[in-house]
Formats: structure tokens, C-alpha cells, sequence
């Protein structure tokens, strides 16, 4: 594909090229990709144009393609240039309306067009695209006058020492999201399922040859819903969250389960630490996070936002966040580019905050001990007279005090993992 030099920052560079034997569509090439020694667990395969650069390209590229919702008759376009964000190729396609062609080098992960159609239309949801043998290969958008996303005015905030306007771009964001989220829980929900969860972390954690080990029981209220995955500031314009397209990870690591809202949460929230450790910004982290999630409990569902699904002794955001941390890490690893800030600085404090979780069961172990003594006293004394109840009722009280000071241990979501050890 021709293109500038340097652009293609979204292909595992790190990863030898390998041969393979798959056809691709008219105008792509398939390209396959696989690590070796210590990169042996990383391997994925991309699709993406061979050239672009003529009207006579696209014509060619859409050929053999299946077309979906509202796409460009490839007759009007007149003009075709081409970039990248970092995400895949991304062509410009002019004529009466622009067009923006979204390229998906390692496809998606099968539920793009179901968050198309069940999305509110407040979001910034791709009008078509085009798919071969099935997967979605390209996403068409109507260019649109630029906006400045929360990104940038983060930034600006950020730069200024502004808390004021830091917390309400952050409370803003965190209430959109709760609202898609609201939108969504009337739409697709499924249970639990933690089994997957875990076994997803212990994939990434063996891939990476981790120090770190987080498994979780995590809460019944985290049912799986139709996340969005991948959650980025510059994802939130004005009222309107821009539903993109997957991360390099999602291809090294693909996703073989649902999911639940707070991980949208937990990759949100995420990013803005991201944001706070390049800006070098003073801003208490704490506060500014406390913002997003704030905004976030207001508008998304009560069962979702609930206090046992952010109870950190059950996982809560906290490990959702350690994934984020991973898959962060799990990219620089596919590039070589170096440990990747903050997500490695965060993990090399999660022993530290798992053992300090780990002492709280102390707390925790002593109230299961105290209600179990009141059952075995009460049963033994059956039935008891009014003076044999005063001891059983002292044990009840107790295991009652212990395990409200238990769960009052359990460290909050708004504070990084550094910041609890």
C-alpha cells in the first residue's frame, strides 16, 4: 500500500511476517504475523489494502465486497486520499459528500453492527461499510465539521491547572457513558461470567510471562452487556460518544466472552491516567477520577453501579483496570517499544495492593468465625432460655460490626493502585 513512511504504527512491527495461504478480496492483501522465542505467544493476521490512491482503487477494492447501510456509490467519488490514526488505514473519499473509510486490518469482534443498531443515535456510529465472507473490513462515516473532543480540552484543563473545568469535562464524560450504558441495559443483557473472565487474565498474564497474578470472584450485578470495548477520550464530542474501531490487542488477544459495563469504565478511566502521566499535570489523580466515576454512577444503571460491583475484594474496577494495564502492555510488546507508562508503573504495585486486600480477609475471616460460634452456641443450647440467647446475640453483633469494617477496608475505585500501598 502506498503510503508515507512511518504511518503503519498499527501493525505488531516487532512480529516477523510469515507465509500463508489465504486468498484475499480484489485490491487486499492478507498479511500474517507471528512472534518467536519470547514473543512465541503473540501471532495475528491483518487485511488491509494493497494501493489506494486513484478513484479507480476504491472502485477495484469494493468489488467483491458486501455492502451494508449507507455507503458512497463508488461512481461519485472523485478524489481518494489516504492516512492512518493508528488503528488502520483511513481513506478520504470525495464527492458531492465526503466519505470516511475506516479500514479494519484484524476485522472486529463480531458485534459491531448489533452496536449499530442498538445504540442510541446520539452516538457517533459508522452509516455503512462492507464486509468479505462475513467480517467487517471497512466503516463508512459522512465527514463532519471537527469538534474538539475531551481529549483536548482535558489537555487544556489540565495544562491550566484547571480542576474546576478538569472535573466537569470528566463528569460529563463519565454521565454520557452511564447514559449509553442505561440504553443498552434494555437492549442486551446476559449473566456473569466470571470463569471466562479469569481465564482471559491467566491468557494474557502466561502470554506475557507476568509476575502478576489476579484471579476474582467478581459480583453478580456484572451482568454482560453490549460493551463497547475499547473506550478512549477522544472517543466524547459534545454530548456524542464516537464508537471506533478495535484495538491491536483485540487481535493478539481476542476476545472470547462478554463483558461487563464497568470495563467500559475501568478503559476510560484508564486513558485519563494515560492523559495525567504525560501531561505531567499536578491535579490530584484521585479527584480527577472520582469526576469520571461520579458522573458515570449518576446516569448508568443502579444494579451496574452498584456498591457490590465496585466492592474491590470481589475485583470491582480495580481488576478491569489491571487488564487495561496488560493490554497496554501486550502492544509495546508486539512493537518492542518500550514499557509503556502508566500501565507498567500501576502494575508493578498490584502485588503490594492484592496483599494488602489479602490482610483485610483477617477482618473478614473473623466475622464468618463469630457468626458460625453464635449458630453452633445457639443449636447446642436449642432451645434456648432468654439468658442462653445473650451470648449467641453478642457473636451476631460482632460478626455483624466486623464485616461492615471489612467491606469499609476495601479500597476505593478512585484511587490507582499506587496510591493504596
Amino acid at each position: 500500500m502506498k503510503m508515507p513512511a512511518g504511518v503503519e504504527s498499527w501493525r505488531p512491527a516487532a512480529l516477523p511476517q510469515i507465509e500463508h495461504t489465504e486468498i484475499a478480496p480484489r485490491g487486499f492483501e492478507i498479511l500474517e504475523f507471528s512472534g518467536r522465542g519470547p514473543l512465541s505467544a503473540f501471532s495475528c493476521s491483518t487485511i488491509q489494502p494493497s494501493e489506494l490512491s486513484k478513484k479507480s482503487d476504491w472502485t477495484e477494492l469494493v468489488s467483491e465486497l458486501d455492502a451494508w447501510g449507507e455507503v458512497p456509490e463508488p461512481n461519485s467519488i472523485d478524489q481518494v486520499s489516504i492516512s492512518d490514526n493508528g488503528r488502520g488505514p483511513v481513506a478520504h473519499l470525495g464527492s458531492e459528500a465526503e466519505w470516511i473509510a475506516e479500514f479494519l486490518p484484524w476485522g472486529s469482534d463480531g458485534l459491531l453492527r448489533k452496536r449499530v443498531n442498538s445504540y442510541p443515535e446520539s452516538c457517533d456510529l459508522p452509516c455503512g461499510g462492507y464486509s468479505w465472507k462475513g467480517s467487517d473490513v471497512i466503516l463508512i462515516r459522512k465527514e463532519i465539521t471537527h469538534i474538539a473532543n475531551s481529549r483536548e480540552l482535558l489537555s487544556d484543563a489540565l495544562e491550566n491547572g484547571n480542576k474546576g473545568k478538569s472535573d466537569e469535562i470528566l463528569r460529563k464524560c463519565g454521565r454520557s457513558l452511564g447514559t449509553l450504558h442505561n440504553h443498552v441495559g434494555g437492549i442486551r443483557v446476559t449473566p456473569p461470567d466470571p470463569k471466562r473472565w479469569n481465564a482471559r487474565v491467566a491468557g494474557i498474564e502466561e502470554a506475557l510471562h507476568a509476575r502478576s497474578i489476579w484471579r476474582a470472584p467478581y459480583s453478580r450485578d456484572s451482568d454482560c452487556m453490549l460493551s463497547i470495548g475499547d473506550v478512549r477520550l477522544d472517543d466524547f464530542r459534545g454530548d456524542s460518544i464516537r464508537i471506533g474501531r478495535p484495538r491491536l490487542s483485540d487481535a493478539l488477544h481476542p476476545p472470547d466472552c462478554g463483558f461487563p459495563a464497568i470495563r467500559d469504565l475501568a478503559s476510560l478511566t484508564h486513558d485519563l491516567s494515560r492523559l495525567h502521566y504525560s501531561s505531567g499535570s499536578q491535579l490530584d489523580i484521585v479527584g480527577l477520577r472520582l469526576s469520571l466515576i461520579g458522573g458515570w454512577r449518576e446516569t448508568a444503571p443502579s444494579k451496574w453501579a452498584s456498591e457490590n460491583v465496585f466492592y474491590s475484594h470481589r475485583g470491582g474496577l480495580a481488576i478491569w483496570e489491571y487488564e487495561q494495564c496488560l493490554l497496554d502492555v501486550v502492544e509495546a510488546t508486539s512493537h518492542q517499544s518500550g514499557p509503556p507508562q502508566p500501565a507498567v508503573g500501576l502494575i508493578e504495585f498490584v502485588p503490594s495492593f492484592q496483599k494488602k486486600m489479602f490482610n483485610n480477609r483477617t477482618i473478614g475471616a473473623l466475622s464468618i468465625m463469630a457468626g458460625l460460634f453464635g449458630i453452633s452456641t445457639l443449636y447446642a443450647s436449642f432451645p434456648p432460655s432468654l439468658q442462653e440467647t445473650f451470648m449467641p446475640s453478642l457473636c451476631f453483633i460482632a460478626s455483624i460490626v466486623l464485616m461492615r469494617a471489612y467491606r469499609r477496608m476495601s479500597p476505593p475505585p478512585e484511587a490507582p493502585f499506587n496510591r493504596l500501598v
